[in-house]
């Protein structure tokens, strides 16, 4: 090896990227194939996606690589939030001899209301009107045309909307013609309550041209109204704690073409180019695992680099040990990607990539990477942050009080309530609306963003941990747990398995639910809005005393002892979700003998006559409670039922494969196992196709949502399918899943999503802790979104659920299953 003389400059912000067409080079914007405004440096996207509650929609502008507004649109409130009204909208047309991208839009979208997902009631308000993005040189127009006057009661209460990213403006400066000033990172007054009984902040400035970080080249935004009225800039958090800083003008009385006309000039960096990203694990790789780093490009970037593999010395030199030409592997999404294969490098050590500028964070090989502070925090910080109904210590801290302890009231029938529970006619209980249901305030964990406990999430991390538990026999220890003095305490070992004491946690809440109801609860979950978007302590969801259930005692207020606050307890008829249960109590059963021997009866009673009481039209629906009831029992009439739904099964093996795979050796029947091999033949042909479509060596195919949770369930799937099928399937594939999960996804932010893994993680996360801009270590962030049609993000920034959303259940249990499940794959003989 020899000594390089230098280090590579860290290079963070990559900035936006350009089209392969000479008709950008003239700076101007034009309609691209994508049916968005681009020009080199900036794009503009008109409804590509519409998720305005959590910041994706109407007019949205990407400039030199960073997504710096959104949502521009017509809205009812000056800053609105999650559960306001929002326009319908219509296709979007694409109008090139006009150089004009429109789409129609009309109030009420009634159907926010019918699903139950918003607590809302629309106003008795009805308009449509058109909204169109316009090229103009360098800037953009967005002009809204109303098919009729705004009624005289709404005057001033409608406007054009358009939402800042905050997260980089803070510290930045403004000027509104002639008054300046900067982006605080807190809401400030003064405020005061407006007509309609709202409160509001006090315009930050009002004018006719808004500059933004003028300081700031390749961030400088110009915003001009063409029409009469100011524009006005606004504070969006001071009623919503995930509100953006907002651009806002008011409908003229009597307005309709024309309604709105801002000229928008979003600044560019002369010939601008998206900086090269090199994405590796952060944590690193095992010395006889492939490694493969992606580096990321423009399109246009004709120039390719050679990439260049250091080991970092005990003295901080770099020591070059690999230098060659990046493969080329071609475009996805909007960017040109190559590949650097360094697998023939296994000497242990800290290791560093350098491309053009970019140099990656250090990272390690070593055979025991995955051995140490990469699935631990999970168990040990995250999972007992979550515990519900416990109060949680950390040295000098206290993550949250005992909480729910008055859990819960039987939901009142016919509810559709604004998280999606619904009650049916019926409470299918002996337990009235209203009435107190015991036995169920024990156990459980919070669903992660939120505080209320869904069986799926409940059944699924029980599920996945008794695998775990099961096949990877994870004695570890670093957390006292004590259910009868309701006290977690972490970072302190009690002599008893982590792993078990968590899985009894969760089995306690849905046996305890199903002995008190005859049947699973569907959810446990506050009452009322103002309870529900609490942040802080969940002690402070209720005062943990049962409800009286007194006329007289409804009227006392939330926060006041006595109060209704008792969450409500949902129930239905679902056999999926009840099947499914069952089979995780199955599972369940097996982890607990010997530790908690009373319990696991329980769970494998309740098994049993879910079984035998269940009814499904789909036979499919038992085969998973079929396979965890043959692993149990042994019982023969499980494996027949697998052998007489064979065909079905094979028809469904990129579901059931990975599932029915485990107990062949159980099943007695050589046309059974020729069939699903066969099929499993098949599905493997399928992923191969798939992965090869993407750079990430895995199936990919992105969405709104971040898709971290979904390939580390793909990667769970594909251990069963290795080791059930070693003959077809390889490892390569859950090992693509676990590297992408901790940093090679695309995206300049090359951030693990499990927090506090690795040498760059998610570090503000949508857990119940983003209301302090921080994270729980061990919380696994929902991940790279995509930004329609073609713009991978992942933003620094807490409340975005769809990128940083921690949850319980198999976004927990199946990250610790497959870095579990990659180091003895590695590791074993």
């Amino acid at each position: 090896m020899k000594s390089f003389p230098f280090v590579f400059l860290f290079f963070t912000i990559a900035l936006g990227h350009a089209q392969s067409s000479n008709e950008l080079q003239n700076q101007d914007f034009i309609i691209n194939d994508s049916e968005y405004l681009e020009r080199r440096g900036a794009n503009v996207m008109l409804a590509h996606d519409f998720y305005p509650e959590s910041h994706q929609g109407g007019v949205g502008i990407i400039q030199n690589g960073i997504r710096v507004a959104t949502n521009g649109d017509l809205r009812l409130e000056a800053t609105p939030g999650q559960w306001q009204p929002v326009p319908k909208v219509g296709e979007r047309m694409v109008d090139r001899e006009q150089q004009e991208i429109s789409i129609r839009m009309a109030y009420p979208d009634e159907s926010k209301n019918k699903k139950g997902f918003n607590p809302i009631d629309y106003p008795d308000l009805n308009f449509a009107y058109t909204l169109k993005i316009v090229p103009s040189g360098e800037s953009f127009k967005i002009i809204v045309d109303l098919d009729e006057p705004l009624p005289k009661e709404w005057i001033g209460r409608v406007g054009m909307n358009l939402e800042l990213f905050p997260g980089i403006l803070f510290g930045k400066s403004y000027y509104m013609d002639r008054s300046f000033g900067l982006f605080n990172r807190q809401a400030n007054g003064p405020g005061s309550k407006n007509a309609h009984g709202i409160y509001e902040l006090k315009p930050l400035a009002m004018g006719k041209k808004l500059v933004i970080a003028p300081e700031t080249p390749e961030q400088t935004l110009v915003i001009e109204n063409m029409n009469g009225s100011p524009l006005q800039l606004l504070d969006g958090r001071a009623q919503h704690s995930n509100g953006w800083f907002i651009v806002r003008s008011q409908i003229a009385p009597g307005a309709t073409k024309n309604a709105v006309q801002w000229l928008v000039t979003p600044k560019t960096l002369e010939n601008f180019t998206y900086s090269p990203v090199v994405q590796v694990s952060q944590v690193g790789y095992h010395p006889s695992q492939q490694k493969i780093a992606v580096i990321e490009t423009d399109k246009t970037d004709e120039t390719v680099e050679r990439a260049y593999l250091f080991r970092i010395g005990e003295n901080g030199a770099l020591y070059e040990v690999l230098s060659e030409t990046p493969k080329s592997w071609g475009d996805f999404l909007r960017y040109r990607y190559y590949q650097f294969d360094f697998s023939g490098i296994k000497e242990p050590g800290m290791y560093k990539i350098g491309y053009g500028q970019y140099t990656t964070h250090p990272f390690q090989i070593s055979s025991t990477v995955y051995q140490r502070h990469i699935w631990q925090p999970t168990l040990e910080y995250f999972l007992p942050v979550q515990m519900c109904h416990m109060q949680v210590n950390d040295r000098y801290k206290v993550w949250h009080g005992l909480c729910h302890m008055d859990d819960a009231r039987m939901a009142p029938t016919n509810t559709n309530h604004f998280d999606g529970y619904l009650q049916g006619p019926e409470t299918l209980t002996q337990y009235l609306s209203g009435e107190h249901v015991p036995g169920i305030n024990i156990g459980g964990w919070h669903d992660a963003g939120d505080y209320d406990l869904r069986v799926e999430s409940q059944a699924s991390t029980i599920h996945g941990l008794s695998q775990i538990y099961e096949i990877f026999a994870v004695g570890y220890d670093n957390t006292a747990i004590d259910q009868s003095q309701r006290t977690v305490d972490l970072l302190t070992p009690d002599g008893k398995p982590d792993i078990l004491q968590q899985i009894e946690h969760g089995a306690l809440s849905i046996v305890g639910g199903y002995k008190s109801m005859g049947r699973f609860y569907r959810g446990i979950i506050v009452p009322t809005l103002e309870q529900y978007v609490l942040l802080g302590d969940p002690l402070n969801h209720s005062d943990n005393e049962i409800f009286s259930n007194k006329v007289e005692d409804n009227k006392i207020a939330l926060g006041q002892s006595g109060a209704p606050d008792d969450r409500w307890v949902f129930t239905e008829k679902n056999p999926f979700r009840e099947l499914g249960t069952a089979a995780a109590l199955t599972a369940t059963a097996r982890a607990l003998k010997g530790y908690n021997d009373t319990l696991a009866e329980d769970c494998s009673s309740i098994a049993l006559e879910i079984w035998d009481l269940t009814e499904v039209e789909n036979p499919l629906l038992k085969v998973g409670l079929a396979v965890e009831l043959l692993q149990t029992t042994k019982d023969k009439k499980y494996a027949d039922y697998l052998v007489e739904h064979a065909d079905a099964i094979a028809s469904a093996v990129s579901r059931l494969g990975w599932v029915v795979g485990p107990v062949l050796p159980l099943v007695d029947d050589p046309a059974f196992h020729k069939k699903i091999t066969d099929s499993v033949h098949g599905y493997f042909k399928e992923v191969e196709d798939l992965g090869n479509k993407t750079p990430y060596g895995i199936p990919y195919e992105p969405n709104i949502w971040g898709a971290g949770w979904g390939i580390q369930n793909f990667g769970v799937r594909q251990y069963f399918l290795h080791t059930s099928f070693p003959q077809i399937f390889p490892k390569t594939y859950l090992l693509n899943a676990m590297n992408f999960i901790l940093g090679v996804h695309p995206g300049i932010n090359t951030s693990s999503f499990a927090s506090g893994v690795g040498s760059r993680s998610l570090t503000q996360a949508y857990g119940v802790n983003r209301g302090d801009f921080s994270f729980i270590p061990g919380g696994i962030g929902s991940g790279t979104a995509l930004i329609r049609p073609d713009f991978p993000e992942l933003l620094e920034w807490p409340f975005l659920w769809q990128q940083t959303e921690y949850v319980l259940g198999g976004g927990t249990t199946d990250y610790l299953f497959l870095i579990l499940a990659a180091d003895e794959l590695l590791n074993k003989p």
